[in-house]
């Protein structure tokens, strides 16, 4: 059984939403100095038509440059860092690619001042899940100014489709200020450093223990010493603007990126092969040597609390691609 989306904006609204409205035929109102909402929920299924088909032609033909069409930031970083990497596979294509699909889509829409202005979209694809039933897709969109296109900046599913419940007022919700007055126990505008500071240390209690957190650090310590090689790490703070929702308990869901790099090095007299999955995304000539460098984009959503509840920042979805490898 599909779950009702918390993400929902009522039917009637769908007029209401405009980043340049014009009233009485002559008085403009600007997104940039006035609080308006985001997108209409028109133009939010348009944003989403045009990202499925935008997907679908990458997948298919599996050109890196059509990614930039519908994507920006974090999403765009991962998701052409694939369609590379499969090109290096086959270069021809892949006609037998099958595409996405969305059904039962719901927008949720803040109410924002200036620019950039975002939305959320979730719908369920005819993707499953390791559970086996088909995911819902939560997909920020974001766009710099009123002539710029909608782009999906960050990607998220939930265990059992089960989003956390944001705060909607007379049928918006409301985006969570990235600074030191979002009122939240981290501040969205440093949880990329906080997360890096923390996966390169180990160190502080920010985040809750899980597969993302001191278990993903954990595994990392487990492959850094491979029979004749070495591997070191290091993550680093995303410049990427983070995106946040309040949520019914006065946190906010968040979502934000963060840069891995790694260093492989092998003993003497060995030699790194560089497999045929990471060709597409070849830094320069690809040649025998002992050295490599690997760099990694992620997005990461997270549930933060509010300051005056305590808690710790819960890691709910994590997508990472390999960006680049170099040969030292």
């Amino acid at each position: 059984m599909t779950r009702r989306s918390p993400f929902r904006v009522p039917a009637a609204l769908t007029s209401a939403a405009a980043a340049l409205v014009v009233l009485s035929g002559c008085m403009t109102v600007h997104g940039e100095r006035e609080v308006l909402p985001a997108v209409s929920q028109d133009d939010a299924a348009k944003a989403l038509k045009h990202f499925t088909n935008g997907f679908n032609k990458a997948n298919r033909t599996l050109d890196p440059t059509v990614n930039t069409s519908y994507e920006s930031g974090a999403l765009l970083a991962i998701d052409q860092a694939g369609i590379k990497a499969a090109h290096g596979i086959r270069p021809d294509g892949n006609p037998n690619f099958t595409p996405l699909a969305f059904t039962d889509a719901h927008f949720t829409v803040p109410q924002q001042k200036g620019w950039p202005k975002f939305f959320v979209a979730d719908a369920l694809s005819n993707r499953q899940g390791q559970s086996g039933e088909n995911t819902r897709w939560f997909l920020v969109f974001s766009r710099d100014s009123i002539t710029a296109k909608w782009r999906a900046t960050y990607l998220a599913t939930f265990p059992g489709n089960n989003a956390p419940e944001l705060k909607v007022t007379g049928g918006y919700a409301e985006a969570v200020p990235v600074d030191g007055s979002s009122g939240l126990a981290v501040d969205p505008g440093k949880l990329s450093q906080a997360y890096a500071d923390y996966l390169n240390t180990g160190k502080g209690d920010t985040f809750a223990p899980g597969k993302d957190t001191n278990q993903l650090r954990a595994w990392r310590a487990s492959q850094a010493n491979p029979t004749g090689a070495r591997i070191q790490w290091q993550d680093q703070a995303s410049e990427l603007p983070p995106v946040a929702l309040r949520t019914t308990d006065g946190g906010a869901l968040v979502f934000f990126s963060t840069v891995y790099h790694q260093q492989k090095t092998v003993s003497t007299g060995l030699k790194i092969t560089v497999g045929a999955e990471l060709r597409g995304i070849m830094e320069g000539p690809a040649k025998n040597t002992t050295r490599m460098a690997f760099t990694t984009v992620s997005g990461q959503t997270v549930l933060v609390p509010a300051k005056s509840a305590g808690g710790k920042v819960a890691v709910l979805n994590r997508i990472e691609a390999k960006t680049s490898a170099k040969a030292l």
